[in-house]
């Protein structure tokens, strides 16, 4: 019930809002065109003060690259390799091999740019 008294109301509203704009447009056209324009022109200026003011930060710019590291080196860890059918070793040097495949480690890291030119504040660290 509730919803429905709501939408009804609504769908008045634009009605009303139809009608205003159509009654504007056919009684004084240069003024409806000229407000349209004013209201563009000053969005616009709004707009791009906005993102004047909220430019993304350097550090913002560093953590998206951390991200987008992050997302390189867990793609490149979940690559499986085919599956070979395994057989068994039947000498000294194959087992050799796989002892030394296994003990090879193969660390996922990738090197992120930083602030290398910026010196430290020595007094904060007291």
């Amino acid at each position: 019930m509730k919803n429905r008294i709501s939408f009804s109301i609504v769908i008045g509203l634009i009605m009303l809002a139809v009608i205003g704009v159509a009654s504007k447009l056919f009684t004084d056209p240069a003024g409806f065109f000229q407000g349209i324009a004013v209201m563009l022109v000053i969005g616009a200026v709004i707009f791009f003060l906005i993102r004047r003011l909220y430019k993304p930060s350097p550090a913002k710019r560093e953590q998206r690259a951390f991200v987008k590291a992050a997302k390189r080196s867990v793609k490149r860890h979940n690559q499986k390799e085919p599956s070979q059918p395994k057989k068994k070793a039947n000498n000294l040097t194959s087992i050799k091999k796989l002892r030394a495949r296994k003990n090879q480690s193969n660390p996922q890291l990738t090197v992120i740019e930083g602030k290398k030119g910026k010196k430290k504040n020595r007094a904060s660290f007291f």
